[in-house]
């Protein structure tokens, strides 16, 4: 520190800072927000975080001064504690007859209160997944408006909220459903639902859940002052709630014996306590097949992915697409897994 000019001991304080909150963001999946809710909000910046890290290093790299240890070490050990941020390598395609294709899309109501301006939007949202045409859909944010559409589908299981206005979770298959049902959460509109199906000899659950949201503006030009004090107030609530949400389903989802496919909308990254304990051992098919980024949530600021699908071990995960489609807040996610 003594052979640094005042300007670099200030760049290495705000490094410290910036490499401190990120070791520990790295702690966050292990702690249970309803007992440290307020850190739970590192778990959504750990993109910047990693982001500035990088930058960083490349600073201290380019002046090439030891100082690059520090983001490098905290870097490292992200990497081995949860994997790159960024996928570099290329998506994995595996074709196989025995490929079920399963998309997970929070479809915001098919825009049934026109936040995307286009008239066209329903229509176009519809047609690409008539398109894609996966085995199995599992919808978040569904609105019955255009059940009929997705009438090509043989089978639905669908749990509606609301009085007047009702949605929920909605899962279509091509596969018979021998079993459904929901999951209840308390004082919200969110919940879980599941179906059983029938995939030659094999019986297969499928589970959709929706956790606690937000509420994050993803249209804000910048996070003004109100806008953060709403964040950071609401935080704590949100991520207890999800908590508490999460703890529901596994108790429901560990009483099943079958092998599990898990699609849903988290609102939650994966550097959060709710998707370590939903994960447990099962397999990202993100991770184990996809590439760059994988954002799924369309924020301006940096690129959040809260929306996933989990497999069962006894699946291979033969190829995992995100697809870049503005016809809701949310991108859509197919993969296609075959079991071993």
């Amino acid at each position: 520190m003594r052979k640094l000019k005042f300007f670099e001991k200030i760049m290495f304080f705000c490094n410290s800072v910036v490499a401190f909150a990120l070791l520990l963001s790295f702690l966050l999946p292990l702690l249970p927000p309803k007992t440290f809710a307020a850190l739970s909000v590192l778990g959504l910046g750990v993109p910047i975080l990693i982001l500035l890290n990088a930058l960083f290093f490349v600073y201290w790299l380019v002046k090439i001064k030891k100082q690059l240890l520090l983001s490098l070490l905290v870097l490292v050990i992200g990497y081995f504690s949860f994997g790159s941020l960024y996928k570099f390598s290329e998506s994995k395609t595996v074709e196989d007859d025995n490929n079920i294709s399963i998309m997970n899309y929070n479809v915001r109501l098919f825009n049934l209160y026109k936040w995307i301006p286009s008239e066209e939007t329903e229509e176009n949202l519809v047609n690409f997944i008539k398109t894609e045409a996966p085995d199995i859909l599992a919808l978040q944010e569904y609105h019955p408006r255009e059940s009929t559409k997705l009438s090509f589908y043989k089978y639905k299981y669908e749990k509606l909220l609301g009085k007047k206005k009702k949605y929920g979770q909605a899962i279509f298959s091509n596969y018979p459903i021998i079993n459904s049902g929901s999951i209840e959460f308390p004082n919200t509109f969110n919940n879980a639902i599941y179906i059983d199906i029938i995939k030659d000899k094999d019986t297969i659950r499928v589970y959709n859940i929706h956790l606690q949201s937000l509420r994050i503006d993803p249209k804000v030009e910048n996070l003004s002052t109100k806008e953060s004090e709403k964040l950071f107030i609401g935080i704590g609530k949100t991520f207890k709630m999800q908590q508490f949400q999460t703890e529901l389903f596994l108790k429901h989802k560990n009483k099943c014996n079958y092998k599990t496919i898990i699609c849903g909308d988290f609102n939650n990254t994966a550097f959060s306590y709710v998707y370590k304990q939903v994960k447990a051992n099962l397999n990202d098919t993100f991770k184990e097949a996809g590439n760059g980024f994988g954002r799924t949530y369309n924020f301006k600021f940096f690129p959040m992915r809260i929306d996933f699908i989990f497999a069962d071990p006894a699946f291979r995960i033969n190829s995992f697409k995100t697809y870049d489609v503005e016809y809701s807040d949310h991108f859509p996610v197919m993969t296609k897994v075959s079991l071993e």
